[in-house]
């Protein structure tokens, strides 16, 4: 067994623990498929030129959910979450079904990822204002310890 195949069953062995699909009309008929394990969040798309995303949960900095009236109708809804993630700074769980649920067991598992990694929020809130431009916030000390952190 070679060393890339040792380390694609490493990654095949990490239990799925949700998956479903982007729905319409409350049905799973899109090529979107959202699934998450103990550490990572999964997005595949495509049939044909397939593209696959995969997320740290504890790169996860905020998880919001949100349901029209036509998502409540279908019995579905989005989970959007902030990511501190530098290719996908904001992904979109889209007419996902028991999105609440999914949305909490998410956070649950953010908050054991961090403490397991031993990082902290205001770590994380460091790395996503990387991505964003600091012009208006020159000299300003964001961490509390006395220098500033824009320059």
């Amino acid at each position: 067994m070679g060393r890339i195949d040792k380390l694609t069953n490493l990654t095949e062995k990490e239990e799925l623990l949700w998956q479903d699909r982007k729905r319409y009309l409350g049905m799973p008929i899109s090529f979107t498929i959202y699934s998450f394990t103990q550490n990572k969040l999964y997005v595949k798309k495509g049939i044909v030129n397939i593209s696959s995303e995969e997320i740290l949960l504890y790169r996860v900095l905020d998880i919001t959910f949100k349901q029209s009236i036509w998502q409540k109708i279908f019995g579905v809804g989005s989970v959007i979450l902030t990511t501190a993630d530098k290719t996908t700074p904001v992904l979109e769980l889209r007419n996902i079904k028991t999105p609440d649920r999914i949305r909490k067991a998410l956070s649950n598992l953010v908050e054991q990822r961090r403490d397991e990694k031993r990082v902290t929020g205001k770590e994380m809130f460091g790395a996503a204002g990387l991505f964003h431009d600091h012009g208006d916030l020159e000299g300003v000390d964001l961490d509390g310890d006395g220098i500033p952190d824009v320059h």
